[in-house]
């Protein structure tokens, strides 16, 4: 109920899987000044992590474009979706790169990673195609006990930490997800995550954004607070600590492609 009430005009009710509601997306985050500041810290982040042409050569691909404007922040970028949208550069699925190997220095996404349906083959994929010394750099969900409850009851994507495998029901390209599956893989599953993708080093796990996200009301709910207290909610996320883990609702992940015959 309270999330019918909130839910923003211009999507309420749409198809998440229609292209149309990715293009509306991308005006929602422009025009909402609280969530366009998110995405500019959250973008500025990956522009950071993403290594420079200097220490590895090459183009940089996003997965996920659509909606978002990484392209404004990050030099040579490829953008892609899995279906078409306007100033797109490529459309492709993440398990099914159209890119030679090792053609890449970094792969950037942001709240995709958990929509992946046979995530084993993005980590294949992305093995092929990443330089050594590039990086895959991440925005996703977390899960604490504060974004459990939040994303169960205020969130449309369904969130499963009991999951029992990476599997992901593929109803749609948005639809589908586990948003706990960042979780699931970096922390619960960590072992079997290096035991079966040797080509990668976990270098950042950074929890973050306990409450900015929420109150900016995201892509499908309307802000509940205005631009201009930004740098207050801010303060006040660091003032309480609670950027840390146990209460973060997203995470920041880097992911550093490394000679498999390196990996300890």
């Amino acid at each position: 109920m309270l999330r019918d009430l909130l839910a923003h005009p211009l999507t309420r009710g749409l198809d998440l899987d229609d292209p149309a509601t990715t293009r509306l997306r991308r005006r929602i985050i422009r025009d909402k000044p609280f969530l366009r500041a998110i995405y500019d810290e959250w973008y500025a982040a990956l522009a950071r992590q993403l290594p420079g042409e200097a220490d590895v050569p090459g183009w940089a691909l996003e997965l996920g474009s659509g909606a978002g404007y990484l392209d404004e922040v990050v030099p040579r970028l490829i953008t892609s979706d899995v279906f078409t949208c306007p100033g797109l550069k490529l459309v492709a699925d993440a398990r099914r790169m159209p890119l030679p190997d090792a053609s890449l220095r970094g792969v950037a996404m942001v709240d995709v990673l958990h929509h992946v349906p046979g995530v084993e083959d993005f980590f294949a994929e992305a093995t092929r195609v990443v330089k050594v010394g590039g990086a895959v750099v991440m925005i996703e969900p977390w899960v604490s006990r504060w974004s459990t409850w939040v994303y169960r009851n205020l969130h449309h994507e369904p969130f499963r930490p009991d999951a029992a495998d990476w599997s992901i029901p593929a109803t749609g390209p948005l639809s589908g997800a586990n948003g706990a599956l960042p979780w699931l893989i970096f922390v619960r599953d960590r072992e079997r995550f290096e035991r079966e993708f040797r080509g990668w080093r976990i270098e950042t796990l950074r929890p973050l954004m306990p409450l900015r996200y929420l109150v900016s009301g995201g892509v499908s709910m309307r802000s509940l607070a205005p631009g201009w207290s930004t740098p207050l909610w801010r303060l006040a996320e660091s003032a309480a600590g609670l950027g840390r883990g146990r209460n973060a609702m997203f995470v920041n992940v880097v992911l550093r492609r490394v000679a498999e015959s390196s990996y300890p």
